[in-house]
């Protein structure tokens, strides 16, 4: 029957096999600049005051503050720390990576003409990493779901000549054949069916229903969870300064994503009745991407000490493209013998580039500097996170998903304060941010608590920062979609050094 359907449904399993979630969704649409090392000593907090290229990533009108010419290049260490729950079993693990966090320049020009308002103009060009995906934990507990159950709800009402090789056919071809017939889901099911974990109630080619192989009870489960990559975009901007109090930017930006994922489940059961005690079940996938978006902002100057600022950020419009892999493998008793059963197809399954647009954010800033001496600064943001949509809206899918993401995300506000003390030729800095969090139950990803300190020296022209900064925040991992949903309970401490080299130009 594959045979003959498979013409005709290929043609239209590219609209069926999109697996991309609420997860998906907010992995792409949260973050923050991490920028220089004095934007992070701040804790960011820098709307109102510019005169930092990352500032300009915040506030595009932060290029005019400038008084001459700026280049910058940062460096950052960045170690991630994780303890898990599972079930009664806890562990703790750690990684760190270094990466070029930031660089760029900007070129001010005065105007000479002394009767014109408009007093300078500026012009820049910066990178800065806005999301770090790196990541790596690992969770055990002892569990009374099996992930049999994965498996049988994927199965369940589709029929076996649907999830089975045809006769002489190996798993690489059986697994491309049904994906391209029938979708993802008959993916899974053909893992489960092919791995001996599904068991069909008959072997007629029109059978719809399954048991497993896997008798209840208790299942020792190692789940870990390895991922990599980074969300960064390049701001083209200009900005102005009209009269003596006045600063305007424009930013356009092109974002870019790169993020690789690896998870994989081993599981094991001592059951009676189990004709398969061990399965491992792995699962990857790569995702690059590529967006648009714009800024515009402002900072006034109410007086020579106070400064407010304010920032509009567009959506972000992307499109994304997914590849995965898996397989899985199974030993099972079969006539008193241990038989190890693997399915691993060595297919990369293509899926069709897909849209998204991340929601837009307003950002509100007040700042008090007091001479050359130092300054106070507070930003206020908010980002209606339950406006993020997958395009086209008119897919049966994405509508589906867009409706989930409504129900399920909502508003998130982020505050930050900084402030800087300038002795000599010696600056120091200390900040706080609290991020809200995008989920209405507010577990599934809790609030963000970070702080940060800085030191910086000048030298005149060239300058040398110095940064530590660290942040909590505790979310809840679910294991799979559907069958075995459980989640892990992780509490991740993030923290960074950051080393900036900047000098006029």
């Amino acid at each position: 029957m594959r045979k003959i359907m498979i013409l005709f449904v290929g043609i239209i399993s590219t609209f069926t096999i999109n697996a991309q979630d609420v997860n998906d969704a907010l992995r792409y649409s949260n973050g923050e600049v991490i920028g220089s090392a004095r934007y992070r000593a701040l804790s960011g907090a820098f709307g109102a005051l510019g005169g930092d290229l990352s500032a300009i990533s915040i506030n595009p009108a932060g290029s005019a503050i400038f008084t001459s010419s700026f280049a910058s290049i940062s460096l950052n260490n960045n170690d991630v720390g994780n303890e898990t729950s599972y079930f009664g079993g806890i562990n703790s693990s750690s990684d760190s990576n270094l990466s070029l966090n930031q660089a760029g320049g900007v070129f001010v020009f005065r105007n000479r003409n002394e009767n014109s308002s408009w007093k300078k103009f500026a012009l820049s060009v910066a990178y800065d990493n806005t999301k770090n995906y790196d990541d790596a934990w690992q969770s055990r507990g002892v569990n009374t779901t099996s992930i049999d159950q994965y498996f049988l709800n994927n199965a369940q009402g589709l029929r076996l000549d649907q999830i089975s090789a045809l006769p002489g056919e190996n798993s690489s071809d059986a697994y491309a054949g049904i994906g391209n017939a029938y979708g993802y889901v008959h993916q899974q099911a053909y893992l489960g069916y092919d791995s001996f974990i599904l068991e069909p109630g008959s072997f007629d080619d029109d059978n719809t229903s399954y048991t497993s192989n896997i008798a209840s009870g208790n299942f020792d489960q190692d789940y870990s969870y390895v991922a990599t990559g980074y969300k960064g975009k390049i701001a083209f901007n200009v900005g102005a300064q009209y009269g003596d109090d006045l600063y305007l930017g424009l930013n356009l930006n092109s974002h870019f994503v790169n993020y690789e994922r690896s998870t994989f489940l081993y599981e094991r059961n001592n059951n009676i009745g189990s004709i398969v005690n061990q399965v491992g079940f792995e699962n990857n996938i790569t995702t690059t991407g590529s967006g648009f978006s714009f800024q515009l902002g402002t900072i006034y100057k109410l007086s020579d000490a106070f400064r407010v600022g304010f920032t509009y950020d567009s959506p972000t419009w992307m499109t994304i493209t997914e590849e995965t892999s898996q397989f899985v493998e199974t030993i099972r008793v079969d006539g008193g013998e241990n038989v190890l059963q693997i399915v691993n197809p060595q297919i990369i399954n293509l899926f069709p580039d897909y849209n998204l647009q991340t929601p837009g954010r307003i950002t509100g800033s007040i700042a008090y500097v007091f001479g050359k001496k130092g300054l106070l600064s507070f930003d206020y943001s908010r980002r209606d996170y339950s406006r993020t949509k997958f395009k086209p809206t008119s897919d049966a899918y994405f509508r589906a998903q867009n409706n989930i993401i409504s129900d399920v995300l909502t508003a998130a506000a982020t505050y930050k304060i900084g402030g800087e003390y300038k002795v000599n030729q010696f600056s120091f800095r200390g900040g706080y941010r609290f991020e809200e969090s995008p989920y209405k139950d507010g577990e599934t990803l809790g609030d963000l608590n970070g702080y940060s300190l800085g030191l910086g020296y000048s030298f005149g022209n060239t300058k040398l920062d110095l940064t530590y900064d660290a942040f909590n925040q505790s979310r809840n991992h679910q294991l799979y979609n559907t069958g075995l949903t459980d989640a892990v309970a992780i509490d991740t401490n993030n923290s960074n050094i950051t080393l900036t080299l900047g000098f006029q130009l």
